[in-house]
């Protein structure tokens, strides 16, 4: 088992990779990142998720393509990615959704935090590099990927053997986003 130190220096060496080499992630190491996804924790036990694994070329370039902004420069690199996550929002059960209806929050997002957190983790472990995005075209994944149109796509997440170089991490100030007792 892994010390708290160990641990901690593990967590910090999690960044978003942007470049990505040419080489296939193997099954069994994309296999046990999506099964970290799925033991992840969730409200009430909901489970309010679907993990859609592409890796099919013809596909990730279509999804690459609904996932970047050209004129922006945003997240042009996703086709350099061997694999991609696509995570869809699935209706919470039963108790999920009425304690968030009381308390007034939608557990079901936190849920999927908690397994996109998962899935970057084991991925690490398995000396992969991920990148969460949040920007693009849901509707174009719905239709590429043959989602509903009830479900929401919440993520993509980039997968693969990482190329670029480890990056010093650039954070607030410990005192202005750790308190202790009080606000």
């Amino acid at each position: 088992m892994m010390e708290g130190k160990e641990m901690l220096e593990f967590i910090l060496r999690r960044q978003s990779e942007r470049k990505y080499k040419d080489k296939p992630v193997e099954q069994e190491k994309l296999d046990r990142v999506l099964e970290a996804a799925r033991m992840a924790p969730s409200a009430c036990n909901a489970q309010p998720w679907k993990f859609v694994a592409v890796t099919d070329k013809e596909l990730l370039s279509r999804i690459a393509d609904a996932g970047s902004a050209k004129l922006l420069g945003m997240n042009t690199f996703i086709g350099q990615a061997p694999v991609i996550i696509v995570i869809v929002r699935e209706k919470p059960n039963f108790s999920s959704k009425v304690g968030g209806t009381i308390k007034s929050k939608d557990y079901s997002l936190i849920d999927i935090g908690i397994a996109t957190e998962n899935i970057c983790l084991q991925a690490l472990a398995e000396g992969l590099g991920t990148c969460i995005i949040g920007w693009f075209d849901e509707g174009r994944l719905r239709s590429i990927l043959g989602i509903p149109s009830s479900k929401r796509v919440e993520l993509i997440i980039t997968l693969g053997y990482a190329a670029g170089e480890y990056r010093q991490k650039k954070r607030k100030p410990k005192d202005e986003t750790v308190t202790y007792n009080k606000y």
